[in-house]
């Protein structure tokens, strides 16, 4: 068999039910996709099928495919089964590398070699993963953002034996379920996008350790100052504009020489104890009385609104290609 059109796929492989990998059965789902999902830890699909159901509701409101039913979610605990039988391979196992490698391997030798294997991993590179597998060319990244059943942007990333018609496939693929899918140029440790969230992770940890910021004033300072701006366009475009009528070039011009400033501490401070538990206890008072599930549907209903808000402006597609 040859591998299908992009927009021909009907079943999709979903290994690693987690936060993302429900995430990911969620959109296949909403898309009309029949999903065969599979995780060994112990109520894996109890887990899942209540997921399923807490967001469904959200996914009605953004619109389902004539076919999407939760009812086209099958659970097995058979891995090579679920790979063999399927048109398109999203792996989701938890971030270690000698099980990623060994579960990409699997993969590889269970799946027909015309279908796609894609990896949400957040940091590691295929050229790694796929170093045993005997197709290397099917096998990228592709690095979602949570919740995948939400949030546009999916990071796609060849390994050095991925091949271009793959990357091609997988973008065209995305594109089909309404994924914003993004190539990225070369493999780097953690992509673009969560090395720039690991900045300001680092920073955050730096000023709660050392008594310069609580976690409520960080997170307040984000949500209604930069924050904003970053759901309307990127931080760099944001800077341009800074610059006023001169764009980025007065921008550097007047707040280059401060990129000198000893304002970043850089490199991340030691995890100790004592700091997990402030970084703990400050989130857990921060978001006293609202339970985690609470908080989801709150974020979720409130990221549907907003884009539904920016698909309507011009902005929405500015840079994107």
């Amino acid at each position: 068999m040859n591998r299908p059109l992009p927009t021909d796929v009907r079943r999709a492989a979903v290994i690693g039910t987690g936060v993302i990998g429900a995430g990911w059965a969620a959109h296949f789902l909403r898309h009309g996709l029949e999903v065969v999902a599979t995780d060994p830890a112990p109520g894996a699909e109890e887990k899942l099928r209540r997921k399923i159901d807490q967001v469904w509701p959200v996914l009605e409101r953004l619109g389902l495919h004539p076919a999407a039913r939760p009812e086209n979610l099958t659970f097995t605990t058979d891995l090579e089964a679920a790979a063999a039988g399927a048109e398109f391979i999203q792996e989701n196992a938890p971030e270690r590398e000698a099980l990623k490698i060994d579960l990409m391997t699997r993969l590889d030798d269970a799946a027909p070699p015309w279908v796609v294997i894609a990896s949400s991993t957040s940091g590691y590179p295929m050229t790694v993963l796929a170093a045993n597998c005997r197709h290397p060319e099917r096998c990228l990244v592709a690095h979602p953002f949570n919740p995948p059943y939400l949030m546009p942007v999916v990071e796609l990333v060849a390994g050095d034996r991925t091949a271009p018609e793959t990357v091609d496939w997988l973008f065209d693929f995305y594109r089909a379920t309404g994924k914003r899918p993004l190539r990225m140029s070369r493999e780097i440790p953690g992509f673009v996008a969560d090395r720039l969230m690991e900045a300001i992770w680092r920073e955050a940890l730096h000023m709660v350790a050392n008594d310069m910021a609580t976690v409520a004033e960080i997170d307040a300072a984000i949500r209604f100052g930069p924050g904003l701006r970053w759901a309307m366009m990127g931080p760099l475009t944001v800077l341009h504009l800074a610059g006023g009528e001169g764009g980025m070039a007065h921008m550097l011009e007047q707040f280059g020489p401060s990129l000198q400033s000893p304002w970043t501490f850089l490199e991340a401070p030691e995890l100790t104890p004592e700091l997990s538990r402030r970084m703990i206890d400050g989130c857990e008072a921060l978001t006293a009385g609202h339970p985690i599930a609470e908080l989801e549907r709150e974020r979720d209903e409130l990221l549907r609104q907003i884009i539904a808000l920016l698909e309507k402006s011009p902005l929405w597609n500015l840079g994107y290609a």
